[in-house]
């Protein structure tokens, strides 16, 4: 009789049991470091893989290594509707309808990109901690119509690094400090730093990062993943908290080449609230990867800017192994004097100031009446105010937006002529009408410094400057490692040249393969 009710129980538990795994299915792992877009969609058509289970697995890493472990600290906010948006991509997938290559992929978003749903955007500032945009950005909605997942927000240096002077890169004071996961007491550059690290790390498919001026190509090459900065007005900046109308850009941040060329087809599209993507109407391309050539390199011009050797012979001796390469592959290299005048980049950075001011009051009308911060003087209060907003470094360039008396219109519109006449046509368009350019190259940074919050940023090597000034594309790709610390090289080249930026960079990453894994060292 006992045997009968032992057995009775044992039944019943198996019952429920399975009942209970058909609502609740038991957790597959699945294996997805280092995988591409391409790879992913293969393993859902196959049936292999599912949009959860693909999403979960992102999702626990980002417990793991980002909030635990090394405490990467790359993601300030999971998206609380990830995981049903997953689940109703699944089933359109199921269903036989895909909505092309970004259905079902997982994307976060560099935390001052507008979406309107169950997560704020801060631009990483406390001011804005409960500040839910009234409408998605226009590229969270080319994502979310593409079929994409917006995984989340990933962490910045607050206000893109245009805060104040002697910054760390990584830091703000809603996400703390990123740190880089090849050596963790190193920097991750910025100021798309926790959408570099995420990628890298592997805690995401592809992230968002947005440039003013080098701030999606340095946290990329520092953190060892392609970054790909491009024509200002290919991708809307409308949602995006503003620095400068004339030098912002979102663009990829991925694993590799085609991951970016896949990305940025998904991305662009003339936006009537963004009257500079009016310029893109006939030089887009709704599909880049049609420009992916393993033998893109035959036959080019490429100039070599020597203005940044002699700064690291380390990163000196890896571009002369790149050159070798890329003359191997049939391109030719022609050295080239300096790119564009030092002045430039003052012209530049008073634009910001003038235009920081203009763009960033908009930005706070349009979150609406009940918006905690309403103008940069309320913002410059806050930031008074708060125990932790200023413990690192000040606020100098929000105070000099505040200042009108500091740049007036009409020395405005002076200096915008001067910087683009410097940077385009005396500058990256000279120099490559002279010598016949396909592209011009340089180091994108030398290897990453010791984060130091007191001090602030050592950043020795910068090649941004040129084509984020004049608007121009540029893309980084790995281009090895000094000790155990990535360094990439970058390919810029002038307006709307992003197919041949493509060629060149896929064919050098597909014939040299430096990507590799991060290790999470606590020191080199």
């Amino acid at each position: 009789m006992k045997f009968h009710i032992k057995l009775f129980l044992i039944l019943t538990i198996l019952v429920h049991f399975s009942m209970i795994s058909q609502v609740l299915p038991l957790k597959k792992t699945i294996q997805i470091e280092e995988f591409t877009i391409a790879q992913i969609q293969k393993k859902y058509q196959t049936g292999q893989f599912t949009i959860p289970q693909v999403v979960q697995t992102y999702i626990d890493r980002i417990n793991r290594l980002d909030k635990n472990g090394p405490i990467l600290n790359s993601v300030i906010v999971i998206n609380p509707n990830a995981m049903k948006i997953a689940a109703e991509l699944d089933k359109e997938l199921k269903a036989g309808k895909s909505r092309g290559p970004m259905h079902g992929i997982p994307v976060l978003l560099k935390d001052n990109i507008d979406t309107h749903d169950k997560m704020a955007n801060t631009a990483g500032s406390r001011a804005l901690i409960n500040s839910f945009p009234l409408n998605d950005s226009f590229i969270a909605k080319q994502l979310r119509n593409a079929g994409a997942i917006i995984l989340g927000k990933a962490n910045l240096s607050e206000w893109a690094n245009f805060r104040g002077q002697k910054s760390t890169s990584g830091w703000s004071g809603v996400g703390g400090l990123t740190k880089n996961p090849y050596v963790l007491n190193r920097n991750t550059c910025g100021s798309s730093s926790g959408s570099a690290v995420a990628v890298s790390a592997n805690l995401t498919m592809v992230a968002i990062g947005t440039e003013t001026n080098g701030s999606i190509v340095c946290p990329a090459q520092t953190n060892g993943v392609v970054g790909f900065k491009p024509t200002t007005g290919l991708v809307s900046r409308s949602g995006v908290i503003p620095i400068s109308y004339t030098q912002d850009s979102p663009g990829p941040i991925t694993r590799t080449v085609e991951d970016a060329a896949i990305l940025l087809s998904a991305l662009i599209g003339v936006d009537s609230t963004d009257k500079k993507t009016v310029e893109s109407e006939g030089k887009s391309y709704t599909d880049y990867t049609k420009f992916l050539k393993k033998d893109g390199l035959k036959g080019k011009r490429i100039g070599l800017n020597k203005a940044l050797f002699g700064i690291n012979k380390k990163v000196d001796a890896l571009l002369v192994q790149a050159i070798d390469f890329m003359k191997s592959q049939g391109a030719e290299i022609i050295e080239i004097d300096k790119v564009m005048a030092n002045n430039i980049g003052l012209y530049s950075f008073r634009v910001m100031i003038y235009e920081f001011r203009e763009g960033l009051n908009k930005y706070f009308k349009s979150l609406g009446p009940h918006a905690k911060i309403k103008n940069i003087e309320e913002l410059i209060a806050f930031n008074k105010k708060d125990s932790i907003e200023l413990k690192y470094f000040g606020q100098e360039y929000i105070e000099m937006a505040q200042n009108k008396e500091i740049i007036k219109a009409d020395d405005y519109i002076n200096l915008l002529s001067k910087m683009l006449k410097g940077s385009r046509e005396d500058g990256i368009d000279r120099v490559m009408n002279k010598h016949n350019l396909d592209a011009i190259i340089a180091a994108s940074g030398g290897p990453a410094w010791e984060t130091d919050l007191i001090n602030g940023d050592k950043i020795e090597i910068s090649s941004a400057a040129p084509a984020a000034i004049a608007g121009y594309p540029n893309i980084t790709v790995p281009m090895g490692f000094i000790d155990e610390l990535p360094v990439g090289i970058s390919f810029f080249s002038t307006a709307w040249s992003e197919p041949v930026l493509l060629e060149i960079a896929y064919a050098y990453e597909q014939g040299t393969k430096h990507r590799r894994k991060p290790k999470f060292l606590k020191t080199p």
